[in-house]
């Protein structure tokens, strides 16, 4: 008998549940709902999809540790991938 989509959902979350592991439950695309699991160094996107497909990215940190002036750069880079999105928009509503 083959297994759903939501039966491997189940089982993942009873596993992470059991070895205490850290993580969170969120649905951002229309078919799927993701796992965020946190561990040391690690973060893992888990998304179990409804076509029965499962997908999986990791961020695995280098190990550098920034000071509070990082929070600068984070809000530098959104505002400027804000603005570029914008012109873009612009730009292209232009062309037609």
């Amino acid at each position: 008998m083959k297994s759903s989509i939501f039966d491997k959902l189940i089982l993942f979350l009873q596993n992470l549940e059991q070895q205490k592991i850290s993580h969170t439950i969120m649905h951002n695309r229309d078919e799927s709902i993701m796992v965020a699991v946190a561990v040391p160094g690690e973060r893992w996107e888990i998304e179990f999809l409804n076509n029965g497909s499962i997908e999986i990215e990791k961020f695995i940190s280098n190990g550098d540790i920034q000071g509070e002036e990082a929070i600068d750069e984070l809000f530098t880079r959104y505002l400027e991938q804000e603005e570029l999105s914008a012109e873009s928009h612009q730009n292209s509503e232009l062309a037609f």
